[in-house]
């Protein structure tokens, strides 16, 4: 039946669906509370061979991720964290809110790319909320007679005014040149005041907010499929990059955020 669509959808994927909502059942029964995951089947079967080579076996248990946490000290690939905007409706809430009940420093929030926990297979250039750009709220740059004064961090960022900033140091102040530099700086500090302005929306908005401005596609045609998702689920997926107060990596499961 390779290559002959029909054929298959009447024997393989007939049966396969079969399976399927029989396991499916079990849950809405509610089967695993009461009798535990012993009676949920994995199967194997090859047509080609014969009715004969038709198994079903319990599957093995879930493999447990270690959290470096005291408690939870594990989870499983099945586990979420369950957080409605009822109780953290703004990022900055949010942040806190898992900061509290793990005893924990957040350093990111991203989509969930699947893998294990904080270690996924995937990690996602985008974020939520990232605890480097809440540092750039701190950040400065003040320009006047002299050199200017500004905030390490910045150069991190932009350390094309390091030499800017070395110039205007030394440069008497009737010189021509000090225009260029401090040009170069003022340049700088708009992009710094920008940043820290949109860092400042997104983490006091709504967590529902910051999530559809982050990873709605600029493409039209994938708009309209996240749009048409993204108002049809009420919830959407987020890992979570935190670590304790001596500095260890800790591994929480992804977080399951319902909103309005």
């Amino acid at each position: 039946i390779a290559g002959r669509i029909i054929p298959a959808l009447a024997t393989t994927t007939a049966m396969v669906c079969g399976l399927v909502d029989i396991e499916y059942c079990k849950l809405v029964l509610n089967l695993h509370s009461s009798r535990g995951r012993e009676v949920f089947l994995n199967s194997n079967i090859n047509l080609a061979a014969g009715s004969s080579n038709f198994t079903t076996f319990c599957p093995d248990p879930p493999v447990a991720i270690i959290t470096n946490l005291k408690s939870p000290n594990q989870f499983t690939y099945w586990d979420k964290i369950l957080i409605s905007y009822r109780k953290a409706e703004s990022v900055e809430q949010l942040v806190q809110y898992v900061s509290k009940l793990y005893g924990v420093t957040v350093d990111r929030l991203f989509s969930f790319q699947g893998g294990n926990g904080n270690n996924s297979s995937k990690k996602d250039s985008k974020s939520v909320y990232d605890a480097i750009d809440k540092q750039k709220l701190n950040w400065k740059i003040t320009v006047g007679d002299g050199a200017p004064k500004v905030s390490d961090g910045v150069y991190t960022q932009w350390p094309q005014i390091r030499m800017a900033v070395r110039m205007l140091g030394q440069l008497p102040s009737s010189s021509k040149q000090r225009s260029i530099f401090e040009s170069q700086i003022q340049t700088v500090k708009r992009a710094l005041d920008t940043t820290k302005e949109s860092f400042q929306q997104s983490f006091t908005g709504s967590v529902k907010d910051a999530y559809f401005n982050t990873y709605r596609p600029d493409d039209e045609e994938k708009q309209n499929y996240f749009d048409s998702v993204f108002s049809s689920r009420r919830y959407f997926l987020l890992s979570v990059d935190c670590h304790n107060d001596s500095g260890k990596e800790i591994i929480l499961p992804p977080i399951q955020y319902t909103f309005a």
